[in-house]
C-alpha cells in the first residue's frame, strides 16, 4: 500500500518516487482538496471496500494513510474526566451585518430566513487599488467610523486614533451589559474579567505604515491587547483582561478561558465580546488567493454547491457569571474545550482526528441523547464540512431517536471571523431562550461527501421546536485556520 501511494504522489507531483518523504503531509506536495478526494476514490476501486473522502485529511501522510488501511489501530482518544462548574449567560449585545443592533433582532433575522450578505459599501476600500477580481460579497456594517467619544470620557484627539473595532467594543459591551441589568457603571473596582476575541487589524496596519503621522496616540489606538484593557480602563474592571487571537475560533477560545476564570474564582464577572471590521481589503485578496472565499458569494453549509467562505463584520458580546449570583438566565455554558490540530495535511488543514478528540472531551459525562442541535463552524467548504460533520457524526451520532441536527449562522451573516463563535453561541443561547432552532440557508441537497443517514445528522433547513420537556443541549463549533479548534456546550434554563 506503502509503494502504491508513493508511486501516485511522485506521478501527480512529477518526480521521481525516490524524492517521496513518506512523513511529509500531502498538502506539502500540492495535493488539493480535489486530489485527495480523487485518491480516495482510487483507493476505493484498488482495495475494494469503502473509503472516506476526507481519508487524506484524516491520515495526512503516506505512512500514516498506509498504516491505517493496512491495519486496524485503536479509536482516537475518548476523553477524561474533567471537574467543571456551568456558568449563566446572563446579558447579550450585539452588532451584526443586516442593521442587527440587538438579541430581539437577531432571533427576528434568524427565524425569518434573512440573508445580509451585500456588496462592500462602495467608500470602504477607495483609498486602495484593489486587484481585479477581488471577493466583494460580505456581510458590513454601516457607520463604522461613527463613535460617541465623549460618552465615554475620550478626548477627540485619542478617539480618532481608535481602531473602530476599539470604539465598538465599547459600544456593544455597554449594551450587553445593559442587557443583562447591570448598570455599567457600578462594575468599578470590581472582579470582572474582559475576555476578547480578535484577529484582523486592518487599522494598526495602515496608521503605523506612514512614520511621520505617528502620534503619541497611535500605539493604544493600534494595539490589539487594548481591545480588551480599554473596555477594563474605562469601566475600572480589575479581573483579567487579554485579547485571544486563534483565528476564528477567537472568541469561543475567549468563552473557554472566562469560564475558567470563573471556574476558578479569579473573576466574579466576565465580559466575553469577539470583533471583526473589513476596513482593508489586504486580507480579502489573500483568502481570494488562498482558495478559501466563495466566488459564488455565498456561505452554504453543508450543501453540494458549497464552494467557500464569505467574510463578514461585526461585533457580539455575552455576560457571564456564576449560577449562584444569576437570576433567570437565557442559558447556562455547562462544559467547553480547546485543542489543536498538531501537524495536519497543511499549516490550513482541518485534522478530523483533533476535532472527534475534542468532541470526546467536552461531552464526556453529558448524556448525548439530550445534545438535540450542534450550531457547526459550518463556512460551506466542500471538505471542511464533511471533516466537521463526520467527527459530529462519530462522537454524538450513534444510537440517537432522531438524527442531531447541525447548522450554522454564517449561512445568514456570512463568516464573522474571530467574532464567529461568540454569534455562533448567541445564536445557540436565542435558541434555548425561544425554544426553536432557526433554519440555515442556502441547503438543497447535501455535500456528496457527507452521508448524514449513516453519521446520525440532517441539517436544520427550517425551523424546528426544541425537544418537549425541557433541558435541551446545544454544542457550538469553533475552528481557526491555524488549527486551534473550540466547543462548548449550552444547556436550556
Amino acid at each position: 500500500m506503502q509503494r502504491w501511494l508513493i508511486e501516485r504522489l511522485a506521478a501527480h507531483v512529477g518526480v521521481p518516487p525516490d524524492r517521496i518523504d513518506t512523513d511529509r503531509p500531502f498538502a506539502d506536495y500540492g495535493i488539493s482538496s480535489r486530489d485527495a478526494v480523487g485518491i480516495a476514490g482510487e483507493l476505493e476501486d484498488l482495495l475494494d471496500r469503502p473509503i472516506e473522502p476526507i481519508a487524506l485529511w484524516r491520515q495526512p501522510t503516506i505512512r500514516k494513510l498506509a498504516d491505517s488501511l493496512s491495519s486496524a489501530h485503536a479509536p482516537p482518544k475518548t476523553g477524561t474526566a474533567r471537574a467543571e462548574s456551568a456558568v449563566a449567560v446572563i446579558g447579550i449585545g450585539c452588532r451584526l451585518p443586516g442593521g442587527v443592533d440587538s438579541p430581539a433582532e437577531l432571533w427576528r433575522l434568524l427565524m425569518a430566513g434573512d440573508d445580509v450578505v451585500t456588496a462592500v459599501p462602495t467608500d470602504r476600500w477607495e483609498a486602495y487599488p484593489v486587484p481585479d477580481g477581488t471577493s466583494t460579497a460580505g456581510g458590513f456594517l454601516t457607520r463604522v467610523y461613527d463613535f460617541d467619544a465623549e460618552f465615554f470620557g475620550i478626548s477627540p484627539r485619542e478617539a480618532v486614533e481608535m481602531d473602530p473595532q476599539q470604539r465598538i467594543l465599547l459600544e456593544v459591551v455597554w449594551e450587553a451589559l445593559e442587557h443583562a441589568g447591570i448598570p455599567p457603571d457600578s462594575l468599578a473596582g470590581s472582579r470582572t474579567g474582559v475576555f476578547v476575541g480578535a484577529a484582523t487589524n486592518d487599522h494598526g496596519r495602515e496608521r503605523l505604515a506612514d512614520l511621520a503621522d505617528i502620534s503619541g496616540w497611535t500605539g493604544t489606538g493600534a494595539a490589539a491587547s487594548v481591545l480588551a484593557n480599554r473596555v477594563s480602563y474605562v469601566l475600572d474592571l480589575r479581573g483579567p483582561s487579554l485579547t485571544v487571537d486563534t483565528a476564528c475560533s477567537s472568541s469561543l477560545v475567549a468563552l473557554h478561558l472566562a469560564k475558567r476564570s470563573l471556574d476558578s474564582r479569579e473573576c466574579d464577572l466576565a465580559i466575553v465580546a469577539g470583533v471583526n471590521l473589513i476596513l482593508s481589503p489586504a486580507v480579502t485578496v489573500n483568502f481570494d488567493r488562498s482558495g478559501a472565499l466563495a466566488p459564488g458569494g455565498r456561505c452554504r453549509p453543508f450543501d453540494a454547491a458549497a464552494d467557500g467562505y464569505v467574510r463578514s463584520e461585526g461585533c457580539a458580546a455575552v455576560v457571564l457569571t456564576r449560577p449562584e449570583g444569576s437570576d433567570g438566565p437565557h442559558a447556562t455554558v455547562v462544559a467547553s474545550a480547546v485543542n489543536q490540530d498538531g501537524r495536519s495535511n497543511g499549516l490550513m488543514a482541518p485534522n478530523p482526528s483533533a476535532q472527534q478528540e475534542l468532541l470526546a472531551e467536552v461531552y464526556w459525562g453529558i448524556p448525548r441523547e439530550k445534545v438535540c442541535y450542534v450550531e457547526a463552524h459550518g463556512t460551506g467548504t466542500p471538505l471542511g464540512d464533511p471533516i466537521e460533520a463526520t467527527a459530529l457524526g462519530s462522537v454524538l451520532g450513534e444510537d440517537r431517536a432522531r438524527p442531531l441536527l447541525i447548522g450554522s449562522i454564517k449561512s445568514n451573516l456570512g463568516h464573522l471571523e474571530a467574532a464567529a463563535g461568540i454569534a455562533g453561541l448567541i445564536k445557540a443561547v436565542l435558541s434555548l431562550d425561544h425554544g426553536h432552532i432557526p433554519p440555515t440557508l442556502h441547503y438543497h441537497s447535501p455535500n456528496p461527501h457527507i452521508d448524514l443517514d449513516r453519521l446520525g445528522l440532517a441539517v436544520a433547513a427550517k425551523p424546528s421546536p426544541l425537544p418537549a420537556g425541557g433541558g435541551a443541549l446545544i454544542g457550538v463549533s469553533s475552528f481557526g485556520f491555524g488549527g486551534a479548534n473550540a466547543h462548548a456546550v449550552l444547556r436550556q434554563p
